[in-house]
């Protein structure tokens, strides 16, 4: 169950009662905050937990952490800095123990400590400013985004009056944005193209979720800040477009995605959000389901969330993967859940390699067992599981929107696919699978993600 976003909790999404930890990594960081209060050493602490996560594949985590080795040092130049590193460590700390990879992904609070962190970091030496997308979409395959051809004439049109619309948001009172943010739109619905990866699908998308999220939250002003910036940027865009570019920017793409993932991550999407949901799949992002429910209910499973991770660690069997300790009954049921998964998505990449072509079904039904299975492996922690079952999902959607027709087949039949990639791809998901069930810890599937990234990056071919 999920967290509304119009009610107030405590952090932005809720603890994970049968998630698996990281005691390696909360010790370690328990370590490191006691020594750096000390003004002691931080360093080998903070080596042990970034280690643990690693191992785990907690990767947005790992990054988390590897930023604070880098800065904790500087917490000696002034009280100011020091206790800000201080109040990072414990509030990161808190987040690992609520064991939500979503959470840690995704999480703003988390992201503006991190920001904060290279602050601290650029006063000593020059660093990359950093943006959402770094720790949300950290090793995550990027689908390029299409930007289809349109006459010249109408394109100049539209950016006439995008431009013109634009500058009235922006300079504009508040009271006049609704009918800004409509006009803007509308700009974008004429600019939308057929496919999946066209970018102004999901920059439409993008901006109406966050929209309809500032309004779930009586109007919340960086929500609606967010808003204004896309839409600034995606001006940029238009000129890209003028200029018969056939594909947005990977930096705005990565932008974009990770802001209408951020909201359904940590608080669950509800029926209809539907369409956002839809576009958030074919970029490889899961998201849980909200489950209804009055106010006082949700309030007091949040009440309980907290006990019921105590109860569940200190009464419940448990199984260590490794770094990871599981809730055996949570780790019995992902087994059992993963099993049907895995075989069907063998299955098909086997079919598809040897034969050289599959239907657009079959590809999504493949997508969709994935995806599930990421889902899965994400509740229960196994990080490295879970990404790779996100990215092969995501191949999957690839070849069931961008494979090359069959002209004298079976109709929405394709060929000209690698299957190799994901049927590979798949027997590795299933070697780490029987390792988690033989009680070992699953390996990285590091070359399977790499080839599969390949595959899904490579610009597809597209009518302008």
């Amino acid at each position: 169950m999920t967290s509304r976003p119009d009610l107030p909790v405590l952090s932005e999404a809720l603890p994970n009662p049968r998630g698996g930890s990281v005691r390696l990594a909360e010790m370690g960081l328990t370590d490191a905050l006691h020594a750096f209060q000390r003004q002691g050493e931080t360093g080998a602490a903070l080596k042990r937990a970034i280690a643990a996560l690693h191992s785990a594949g907690w990767l947005p985590a790992q990054r988390f952490a590897e930023a604070l080795a880098l800065v904790a040092p500087l917490g000696e130049e002034s009280e100011g800095s020091h206790a800000r590193i201080a109040d990072t460590i414990a509030v990161f700390r808190a987040a690992v123990e609520r064991h939500n990879l979503r959470e840690l992904s995704c999480s703003t609070a988390l992201f503006d400590h991190y920001r904060g962190l290279h602050m601290l970091l650029a006063s000593h030496t020059r660093v990359a400013p950093v943006s959402y997308d770094d720790l949300a979409l950290v090793g995550r395959a990027i689908a390029p985004a299409t930007l289809r051809g349109v006459a010249p004439d109408r394109l100049a049109r539209t950016r006439a009056r995008y431009e013109e619309t634009l500058l009235k948001l922006l300079r504009g009172p508040v009271e006049e944005s609704a009918d800004a943010f409509a006009r803007l739109d509308a700009c974008l619905d004429e600019l939308r193209g057929p496919d999946p990866y066209d970018f102004w699908r999901l920059a439409s998308s993008t901006v109406r979720a966050l929209r309809e999220r500032a309004q779930r939250n009586g109007g919340e002003f960086d929500q609606i800040a967010d808003v204004k910036r896309l839409y600034a940027r995606f001006n940029l865009v238009l000129a890209d477009q003028a200029h018969a570019l056939t594909y947005a920017p990977r930096s705005l793409v990565r932008a974009t995605l990770a802001l209408l993932w951020r909201d359904f991550a940590l608080y669950g999407a509800m029926p209809e959000d539907t369409s956002h949901v839809d576009v958030l799949r074919d970029y490889g992002l899961t998201v849980a389901w909200h489950v209804a429910g009055s106010p006082e209910s949700e309030a007091a499973w949040e009440a309980s969330a907290a006990q019921a991770s105590e109860e569940a660690s200190r009464d419940a069997a448990t199984r260590d993967l490794g770094v990871l300790r599981v809730n055996a009954a949570a780790y019995e049921d992902f087994l059992q859940s993963a099993e049907t998964a895995i075989d069907a998505l063998v299955e098909r990449g086997t079919q598809a390699n040897e034969t050289g072509m599959v239907d657009e079904a079959a590809a999504l039904s493949a997508a969709d067992a994935s995806h599930r299975l990421g889902a899965a492996a994400c509740a229960l922690g196994l990080g490295h599981v879970a990404l790779l079952a996100d990215t092969l999902g995501l191949a999957w959607r690839r070849v069931a929107h961008h494979g090359e027709s069959q002209a004298d087949g079976a109709e929405g039949a394709t060929r000209g696919l690698d299957a190799t990639v994901p049927e590979r791809a798949a027997q590795m998901l299933r070697s780490m699978l029987h390792q988690a069930a033989a009680g070992i810890a699953p390996s990285e599937g590091r070359g399977s993600i790499v080839a599969l990234t390949a595959m899904i990056e490579k610009p597809a071919p597209f009518a302008r």
